[in-house]
């Protein structure tokens, strides 16, 4: 029974409440919180009116410290003092780029990446949570109660894994998490609005650990996004990592403990920032022997020793243009997120491609998190400002593995989310009741130079002739880019299906790698595609010949049987010389294809005989099976 809310005719109704809704960027080097008050998108700040909150974890005796305390433990306590954990979410041991530059503990576990601390073992994902509740602390202290929606942005290279990884700490934090949102689109989001902006934008985000670039089309309230492309291990702390290494070898220093490694990596990142705007900075530190370091960086030498990790930022900028089909003459303008994006190299390269200087009117280090923090509003339900709609992508293809070792796409990479596909599969044998699926992703042809996310099995397919049963199965993508899967009979109903929830997954170079390798290994990749094909086809044709001839041999002729025979004996040699000739594979199917015509169509009109055999005309028209 439906109820009425029953007011006066003339009464104004109450107003609806605001939702305390807030948006986190959760950076590899710094965190930030931001709400909407008043229609405008702000950053939320400590007690001593910092805006950001040091990505740094520190498990100390007394408990556990986050932000500009537990920093001030990096260097004393470096084995329990986490930095840039970010790097870890949803991987493994293994996919760590190089375990000596960490001065952790790490447990060797199954599945994700463990660090053994004071207090405990624990998870990125435990260790991200503990970030996310200090800035879930602090927004609720100035918003007066519990929060009620949240915003939380990822890369845009981020894979399901990771994805995931990210939700599941805020759920750990107590968050009540609408969305993950990719980094440069947050960014779009809080350029478009605040500015009014109309056209094609490129989003260039170097943070402390990760580098985005996404295209996207602003336009009457609508946020698309073109292509986003990316590379891991290329951060700011990539920039601080290689000024160490030049301090290293200036001071000529022996290899050094954890403790005066983080010193001097603080002093390369200090050293870093003083250049913005400087000419030469000054690097003094005293090592724990006593030996003192006293050396001056000068601009010059910076631009000169990071000059590859300013070219490496540009190769996803040509691949993101190249997969939008745009020029640079197409950008209307370069929009630069992240605290790396102030060095100088930076903004030069960016202007030297693009051909105009980047827009610089919004703080970088604060531009994600108040992108996040209009769409929690918005998804809130609190209705400040203008309507407008998100179409965010997803960074790699989707698809299965099918016969011959072929992954057959999708969803493309690219596609629009959130996203629904579908696609209808058959069965390769006769009376073939399961087929296992296998979700890969990825762009290459052959499933094994892809990515496996997933395998599950659909049972109790009706036992039908090869090819006969019909197996809808449909990817479907949601708004935060989480992958669930579905295959379903058409015929009886029956389904199956999987959500793809691996331990840990693809790393940020790995999608790079993955990109780079499709468009090297094109041409190859369609060589041996065409050659699986013509594989699978051959061996179903003579398996198809084989139990015909079985069943019906009295119905072939001396000559045709030898005709057959000898067809059959060509295409069975190609097939195991292991032709790498695709066209030779197919010309010997064709052989054996007409070979076998004739006997093909008379095993077909006896068929159809037995079928009409005291039928009447009038009763095959009508569809009278009686």
């Amino acid at each position: 029974m439906a109820l009425f809310q029953i007011a006066e005719p003339d009464a104004k109704p109450a107003p609806r409440e605001k939702r305390r809704a807030i948006g986190i960027d959760l950076g590899t080097t710094n965190s930030l919180v931001a709400t909407v008050r008043d229609g405008v998108a702000v950053v939320l700040a400590d007690d001593a009116g910092r805006a950001l909150l040091p990505s740094v974890v520190h498990y100390g005796e007394a408990g556990v410290d986050v932000g500009y305390a537990a920093q001030a433990e990096q260097s004393k306590d470096p084995a329990n003092t986490v930095v840039s954990v970010k790097r870890m979410m949803g991987r493994g041991r293994a996919d760590l780029d190089d375990e000596r530059r960490y001065p952790y503990r790490f447990v060797d576990t199954p599945g994700m990446v463990r660090i053994d601390t004071r207090l405990g073992v624990r998870s990125p994902v435990a260790i991200s949570a503990d970030i996310l509740a200090a800035l879930r602390a602090r927004a609720e202290a100035q918003l007066g109660g519990a929060i009620d929606a949240a915003v939380v942005t990822v890369p845009a290279y981020f894979d399901d894994a990771q994805r995931q990884a990210t939700r599941d700490a805020a759920r750990l934090a107590g968050l009540p998490v609408l969305r993950l949102l990719n980094e440069p689109t947050a960014a779009a989001v809080a350029y478009g609005l605040d500015n009014v902006a109309r056209g094609t934008y490129a989003i260039f985000d170097l943070g402390g650990g990760t580098f985005d670039i996404s295209i996207l089309a602003l336009s009457e309230g609508v946020f698309k996004v073109l292509a986003t492309a990316g590379d891991a291990s290329l951060g700011g702390d990539d920039f601080d990592h290689r000024l160490f290494c030049w301090i290293i070898a200036e001071a000529k220093l022996p290899p050094l403990d954890a403790r005066d490694t983080r010193l001097l990596l603080a002093k390369s990142r200090e050293a870093k920032e003083r250049l913005t705007g400087r000419d030469a900075a000054p690097i003094v530190a005293t090592l724990g022997d006593g030996r003192d370091v006293r050396l001056t960086l000068t601009a010059a030498t910076f631009t000169d020793i990071t000059r590859t990790l300013v070219q490496k930022t540009l190769q996803p900028v040509r691949r993101a243009m190249r997969d939008a089909g745009l020029t640079a003459d197409d950008i209307d303008g370069v929009v630069l997120v992240g605290g790396a994006t102030r060095m100088p190299e930076i903004r030069r390269a960016v202007e030297d491609y693009f051909g105009k200087p980047p827009l610089t009117n919004l703080n970088p280090d604060e531009v994600v998190a108040l992108g996040a923090a209009v769409q929690a509003n918005a998804l809130a339900g609190n209705r400040d400002g203008d309507d407008w709609l998100l179409l965010d992508v997803i960074p790699l293809s989707l698809g299965l593995e099918t016969m011959g070792g072929l992954a057959e796409r999708i969803v493309p990479r690219n596609a629009t989310i959130p996203v629904t596909r579908m696609q209808e599969f058959t069965t390769y044998k006769d009376g073939q009741t399961a087929m296992s699926i296998h979700v890969v992703q990825g762009e290459r042809e052959k499933v094994a130079d892809c990515r496996s996310l997933a395998r599950f099995e659909l049972r109790g397919i009706p036992p039908m002739t090869a090819g006969a049963a019909r197996i809808a199965v449909t990817f479907q993508v949601d708004a935060d880019g989480l992958l669930s899967v579905d295959a379903r009979e058409t015929t009886t109903g029956i389904a199956a299906a999987v959500e793809v929830k691996p331990s840990y997954g693809l790393t940020d170079a790995e999608v790079a790698r993955m990109l780079a390798d499709s468009i090297a290994h094109a041409a190859d990749d369609a060589r041996a595609r065409a050659l699986a094909e013509a594989e699978v086809e051959a061996r179903q044709l003579l398996e198809i010949t084989a139990r015909a001839l079985d069943t019906d041999a009295a119905i072939v002729e001396a000559d045709e049987r030898a005709r057959i025979d000898a067809a059959t004996a060509r295409l069975g040699a190609a097939l195991s010389a292991g032709t790498s000739d695709a066209a030779a594979l197919r010309a010997a199917t064709e052989s054996l294809n007409r070979a076998t015509a004739d006997f093909a169509a008379r095993r077909m009109n006896r068929d159809v005989r037995r079928v009409l055999a005291g039928r009447t005309l009038d009763a095959v028209t009508s569809g009278d099976r009686g």
